[in-house]
């Protein structure tokens, strides 16, 4: 394989669902990903005990790299998109940990090379074809109503303001703007803004997204607040927004320690 390909997989608090997602990585889909990193942000579980043993099943190379702190998803995106740029990645692959979507849905955009024509390809639930199963219609008609409030602000026809499964490249991180996302849950929503103000070539692609065992970490009230906040800073005052830094932890401070480490070939021979 030419290009390097990194799959993310963010995980928190998912010892149910974490070993579903791993064990979506049959040979067929794994061929395409050089490595896989689940990054425990500090889980409370069994998660990451669960990732490890999940992933000795795969024949992939695999790691679990366990953060030194509790950065928040945005946090653990950092952490990974540092070491895609470190370990010299030509894309990396986010696919959450909770097992609400599957790669599958990606692969067709890699083989026929759509990746390579675009800055970042981002999963989206109210795309046209998608399939939502076990979505509320309340969170979907919310959902739809700020994908049209952010289109307004940024100029950009928005169908999914941050799923959990996403391809970016690398190269498109180096002046590293990311750093100055929050690192909560809202981390995906300035992402998407100063990728569009950055100029980047944007493309969305229809998934399936399950909500079944999943435990949401969102409180929805507080969310649309500050969903809602982010995008009128973006649309009232472009300038000052993109010079903010919104993130509460020192962009030099993203470390984690890697707590178990498999290469393909060792997995392949048990």
């Amino acid at each position: 394989m030419s290009e390097r390909i990194l799959l993310f997989i963010p995980a928190y608090n998912c010892q149910r669902q974490i070993p579903r997602v791993i064990a979506q990585l049959t040979p067929e889909r794994a061929r395409w990903f050089s490595e896989v990193i689940v990054v425990n942000n500090r889980a409370t579980d069994n998660t990451e005990a669960c990732a490890i043993e999940a992933l000795r099943a795969q024949a992939v190379n695999g790691k679990v790299l366990r953060n030194d702190g509790n950065y928040g998803l945005g946090g653990s995106h950092k952490v990974a998109f540092n070491y895609a740029r470190a370990h010299g990645f030509d894309y990396v692959v986010v696919l959450h940990g909770d097992d609400q979507g599957s790669v599958s849905d990606l692969i067709p955009y890699l083989e026929s090379g759509a990746h390579r024509e675009v800055d970042c390809l981002l999963g989206a639930r109210f795309a046209r074809g998608s399939r939502l199963t076990g979505y509320s219609l309340f969170r979907t008609l919310g959902n739809r109503a700020f994908n049209l409030l952010y289109s307004a602000v940024s100029g950009r026809w928005i169908t999914d303001l941050g799923s959990g499964l996403n391809l970016y490249r690398v190269s498109a991180l180096d002046d590293a703007f990311y750093l100055r996302c929050a690192n909560d849950l809202t981390f995906n929503y300035h992402m998407l803004l100063r990728s569009i103000a950055s100029g980047w070539r944007i493309r969305f692609f229809p998934l399936e997204w399950r909500e079944a065992d999943q435990t949401s970490n969102v409180r929805l009230f507080r969310q649309a607040m500050r969903v809602l906040g982010i995008a009128l800073a973006y649309g009232f005052n472009r300038r000052s927004y993109l010079a903010s830094d919104f993130a509460d932890h020192a962009s030099s401070g993203y470390s984690s320690t890697t707590v178990f480490n498999q290469a393909a070939s060792e997995s392949a021979s048990r």
